[in-house]
């Protein structure tokens, strides 16, 4: 599996079909498709889990059409702690947690630039983070990189820098 990313937001706030509501709408607002079959994962207690999202850029009819994994978990999920504010410089006074999984960044940079500055429009106070950076993207990060001719490693190097 290659590199994971995640939209961090307000855990008070939280709200799994608040994030689909809104992943509609970053899917409509950058022109990529998005694919829901409402197919979700209980736990076996029969708790929700989470669901399964595909963004693809426009539509799965291309050879070359990149697409990503993106899942919405529940806000009792293992997987939405987040433990890193420190190591990220966030106010570890936030409580954050992960929310928005996205499987594998590599050859979706664009796609994924793309869809979250359409979500960070929708969440401005949420961030991105790319779990194997030591940053994050705020919206007003992503805006910047939109303003400037198009960087294939734009994810790979600090917007502060």
């Amino acid at each position: 599996m290659g590199t994971s990313a995640v939209i961090l937001t307000n855990k008070d706030k939280y709200s799994p079909e608040q994030l689909l509501a809104d992943t509609i709408v970053a899917a409509f607002h950058s022109d990529s498709a998005l694919y829901f079959y409402n197919n979700k994962t209980y736990t076996n207690e029969g708790e929700f889990l989470y669901t399964t999202l595909n963004i693809n850029n426009k539509s799965f009819t291309g050879d070359n059409e990149s697409s990503l994994i993106f899942h919405i978990h529940s806000i009792s999920s293992p997987s939405t702690e987040f433990y890193y504010h420190e190591d990220l410089g966030l106010d570890t006074s936030e409580s954050l947690c992960q929310v928005g999984h996205i499987e594998d960044i590599y050859g979706n940079q664009e796609l994924i630039l793309n869809f979250i500055h359409e979500y960070l429009k929708l969440n401005p106070d949420d961030y991105f983070w790319i779990a194997d950076n030591d940053w994050v993207y705020s919206l007003e990060d992503i805006q910047k990189l939109k303003s400037l001719p198009y960087d294939p490693d734009w994810c790979y190097q600090n917007p502060r820098d």
